[in-house]
């Protein structure tokens, strides 16, 4: 089920946020182009997840089955993994998670407990599509807002469970329980190469209170 105010989405689960989130580039996107090729390119949207694992029903029946076991494997492992781990844990000899436990220790109500995963002058082509992340204790929990300048959607998913594992890694370590994970996309998109599966998606899974 869907909820909104205040221009953020949110949505219980993991699989319904991803479907949620292609249906809303599939209904306003606009012709477009990427690195990789033609787009379908979606408005701006922020969005909040309550619930996420890798056992997700709709992702399990829809999504990529081979990269979601890979993806599930590496839990045993520490989360903050792959392209975006020496951003977190070593950016220019910095532990930027470690530095924002300690930051929210010491100032709970603080706002400034933002990360940021871009160099300056660095290549265009290495730039992260993830490029920030924020964190900030409200109502004793610790939410966590995950900025992507740009996003295909239609393996969103795969990038959002690593996030939340992140953001209880950081919350575990400040004594609290995660609230929602929060994420914004900039350019949300999805490949014109892969319309026809975008399409399948949608056609499977009917739209809440649909006939």
């Amino acid at each position: 089920m869907q909820a909104r105010d205040n221009d953020v989405r949110r949505w219980e689960t993991c699989g319904r946020a991803w479907i949620g989130v292609l249906r809303h580039v599939w209904a306003a996107g606009v012709a477009g182009m990427e690195d990789v090729g033609p787009i379908i390119e979606g408005p701006p949207l922020m969005f909040e997840i309550s619930s996420l694992s890798w056992e997700d029903p709709i992702l399990l029946k829809h999504g990529d089955r081979d990269r979601i076991a890979r993806r599930a494997q590496e839990r045993a492992r520490d989360a903050v993994t792959g392209r975006y781990g020496p951003r977190l844990r070593d950016l220019d000899g910095v532990d930027q998670l470690r530095w924002v436990v300690g930051l929210l220790r010491a100032r709970p109500w603080t706002t400034s407990a933002w990360i940021s995963l871009t160099l300056p002058g660095e290549d265009a082509a290495a730039v992260p599509c993830l490029t920030a992340l924020s964190f900030r204790i409200r109502g004793y929990r610790l939410i966590m807002t995950g900025m992507f300048r740009s996003q295909d959607v239609f393996r969103g998913y795969l990038a959002y469970i690593p996030l939340r594992e992140v953001q209880l890694q950081v919350a575990e370590e400040l004594g609290l329980p995660a609230g929602p994970l929060r994420v914004f996309v900039d350019v949300p998109h999805v490949r014109v190469a892969e319309a026809e599966r975008v399409a399948a998606v949608l056609a499977a899974v009917p739209e809440p209170n649909a006939a």
